[in-house]
């Protein structure tokens, strides 16, 4: 009995049973609530960025504060050195002609560089502007010219080669300034003001070094550019654009540093200055620049970790970060640990599960996919046990799907749960390094089953829910106040309300103070009371934590954190003729697909014109059909990044009436109606285990689902026009990555 699997199986002692308190109460809405009540505690005002790196110096010194991954092995620097290095970039940068207030993109790795370099503009008074590196081209230029960017920052040779025929349509840079150089590779400073990329001079006798470094502009595009391997590298850069690698700046600062020259730096920072512009997609798609001040961030930060139950100052915590650093919620956990003065390792990705072994890190911040993955490969192994092994395994699991967050379990249940975890559950643990004090999960939204049974298994599961508008963190579950499903209290210094629609609002010190030069949508998101309209929906359970219950704008993040907006890839579907209404889905999910409603009469015209005597479902399923559909969804994904790519589509027989939540006439569409109709369709679209060969594809499409393939059929050849490459993401190569990042458009 113990084996089975059926959630109805009730006993006294399990979590929600008989004879004890049940999550459902407490889960219930109090429906005359509207304000979340407030944290009590110091509201952390009037700190720079840099102040934090300071006070961690003087507070909590530490050997091993930052610490890279080179590919074999890890290199350390101590906060004093890190410091000193942002010092001197700080005044190599001023020595440029950059002045305070000037924006300097970085286009940067995930890294120490990224750090430093952040850290280095933050101290020259400079305002950084963060580029997420999986973006199209077209969007990162758009951001560097948006934001009037004077200078960029960029990782590698390869990426500026890249986006260096582009550069041209940025009016105001000046500067280009290289982290990583290959070896042989030198940027000399000229006579002139500014700096002149040339080779290294070579010795007499010696043969000239192989490598190429910035020749004079060639007039090269972008497809001759893209993919020229070392030593070979030509890059096409304006002529008015001045470039040097990152370790001049530094070499220059050194010159520069004095006891007056450093005083003068910091003495010329305000809290109130702004620090850092972060560019998100609108609802329409249209990128936003929130503007942060450097107290927006580190009171944001110091707040938030502050509600740490038990978090130690200096080395005893060791942190993982692989998170990108353009995005608020990395930026937030590297200010906060910077200030606490912990362990930061800098991983990738490709690297995350190695590294967790090495380091044991007693902090780990995640976004949801991760521990979908991991969750999978263990159900995964549980399955191929043998069948002793595997009915152990499922009992094990059958208890933890039955623990509840914030309820204390009944003695019988714990001594169960004990036992399990001697046999099956501490395993679990082993992934994460088995020392992991706090697993931040944040981005997306986590299940509660999920959270749940990984925190059951004994892995400490916080979640929370913040907004880079909100300056990060709004609210995170910690202590007593940790239910799955929702996102606990607000940290200190934030309100929290329900509107009358249900929509979530925010106020704080932490805000965004607007989007650069875009007044009327700073408008529409803070009303003249100060609150934020974050677009989510929410309730407040009778227990005072706040729980995310959907979407008001129609805006969503994919369980990777990234967001998609739907409302332009709907429309350029809805320019077809055969397609009525179009409704991309993918909320928390790995990645979006998308319901057509195709147009009848249009498509009845085309069936009749291919000699198909068919209608409804079964023409939905004709091979000639799906190839139409798959073509018309492969062309809008030009534009869109890797990630945003819609991977699945379905196609619904039915017709647009309002009892389905559909628009007929000039009637709005009602979103939450539709996922709502349309539920059992959405999760099969995300069902596992669908592949890319045919009869999968017809199987699939029977069931009005499909996934893409380029298999061809005796159909009509539907031409999709080729995606040029300014529309494509970036090729993020990374060296001591194990693979490549993804760059397939499938």
């Amino acid at each position: 009995m113990f084996f089975g699997t059926s959630s109805s199986i009730r006993f006294p002692f399990l979590p929600g049973s008989m004879g004890t308190t049940s999550l459902m109460a407490d889960m219930d809405v109090k429906r005359e609530t509207q304000l979340l009540p407030q944290t009590v505690g110091i509201i952390p005002l009037g700190y720079t960025i840099p102040a934090l790196l300071d006070a961690a110096c003087d507070r909590s010194p530490n050997a091993t504060a930052f610490n890279q991954w080179t590919g074999t092995n890890w290199t350390s620097l101590s906060n004093q050195t890190f410091r000193e290095t942002v010092e001197s970039v700080a005044l190599g940068l001023l020595d440029l002609g950059l002045r305070a207030g000037d924006r300097v993109a970085l286009l940067l790795h995930s890294d120490l560089s990224f750090a430093i370099a952040d850290m280095g503009c933050l101290l020259a008074n400079l305002v950084t502007v963060p580029i997420d590196l999986t973006q199209t081209l077209e969007n990162i230029i758009y951001v560097i010219q948006h934001s009037g960017s004077r200078a960029l920052i960029v990782s590698t040779l390869d990426l500026l080669q890249q986006i260096g025929p582009y550069l041209g349509q940025t009016a105001e840079l000046q500067q280009i300034i290289v982290v990583d150089l290959p070896t042989g590779c030198l940027l000399l400073p000229s006579l002139s003001v500014g700096i002149t990329a040339q080779t290294a001079t070579p010795e007499p006798d010696t043969p000239a070094p192989p490598l190429h470094c910035f020749p004079e502009c060639t007039g090269l595009d972008l497809h001759q550019c893209l993919h020229l391997t070392y030593p070979d590298w030509r890059i096409s850069l304006p002529a008015d654009v001045q470039i040097c690698a990152l370790t001049q700046i530094q070499a220059q600062g050194e010159i520069e540093k004095s006891a007056a020259t450093l005083a003068d730096l910091r003495s010329g920072l305000s809290p109130h200055d702004l620090a850092t512009i972060i560019y998100i997609p609108g609802p329409a798609g249209e990128l936003l620049g929130v503007m942060l001040s450097h107290e927006n961030l580190t009171g944001n930060a110091m707040a938030a970790f502050a509600e740490l139950p038990d978090l130690a100052w200096g080395a005893a915590e060791v942190a993982l970060s692989f998170l990108p650093l353009n995005h608020v919620f990395a930026r937030h956990m590297l200010y906060g640990h910077i200030y606490y003065g912990h362990s930061l390792y800098f991983s990738q990705p490709n690297w995350v599960f190695k590294h967790l072994a090495e380091v044991k890190p007693t902090i780990l911040t995640v976004v949801p996919l991760l521990l979908e993955k991991i969750y999978s490969q263990i159900l995964k192994r549980g399955k191929k046990l043998k069948v002793w092994k595997r009915l152990v395994f499922g009992w094990s699991l059958w208890l933890a799907r039955h623990y509840q967050l914030g309820q204390k379990p009944h003695v019988i249940y714990a001594g169960l749960l004990k036992l399990a975890d001697w046999l099956v559950l501490s395993q679990w643990r082993s992934p994460f390094g088995g020392r992991l004090k706090y697993l931040l999960c944040g981005g997306a939204a986590l299940g509660a089953e999920l959270a749940n049974v990984l925190t059951a298994a004994g892995i400490p599961i916080l979640q929370g829910y913040g907004l880079t508008q909100a300056g990060g963190v709004v609210s995170f579950n910690r202590g007593v106040a940790n239910r799955a499903g929702t996102v606990g209290l607000p940290i200190a210094g934030v309100e929290v309300k329900i509107a009358d629609d249900g929509e979530i609002l925010v106020r704080s010190p932490y805000m965004m103070s607007g989007y650069d030069q875009h007044p009327e949508a700073t408008k529409q998101d803070i009303d003249a009371q100060g609150w934020l309209h974050t677009g989510d929906l929410g309730r407040i359970t009778s227990g005072g934590l706040l729980q995310i219950t959907g979407l008001k704008k129609p805006l969503f993040k994919l369980s990777t954190g990234k967001y998609i907006a739907p409302l332009p890839i709907e429309n350029r579907l809805k320019q077809s003729t055969f397609v009525a209404e179009a409704i991309i889905v993918g909320a928390d999910r790995k990645f979006s697909a998308v319901l057509i409603f195709p147009n009848t009469t249009a498509l009845q015209q085309l069936a009749r014109e291919l000699g198909l005597n068919l209608s409804g479902n079964a023409l939905l399923q004709h091979p000639c059909i799906v190839g139409l559909y798959r073509a018309l969804v492969e062309s809008v994904n030009c534009h869109l990044p890797y990630w945003a790519i819609v991977k699945r589509f379905q196609l619904i027989h039915t017709e647009l009436r309002l009892e389905n939540g559909l628009p007929i006439s000039h009637q709005q569409l009602d979103r939450q109606q539709v996922l709502q109709c349309f539920a059992q369709e959405i999760d099969n679209l995300f069902r596992e285990g669908s592949s890319n060969n045919t009869a999968t594809a017809i199987e699939i499409a029977s069931t009005h689902s499909e996934e893409f393939d380029h298999q061809e059929i005796a159909c009509p050849v539907y031409p999709v026009t080729p995606c040029p490459v300014f529309a494509q993401s970036l090729d993020i190569r990374q060296e001591g990555s194990e693979g490549k990042s993804e760059r397939a458009r499938g």
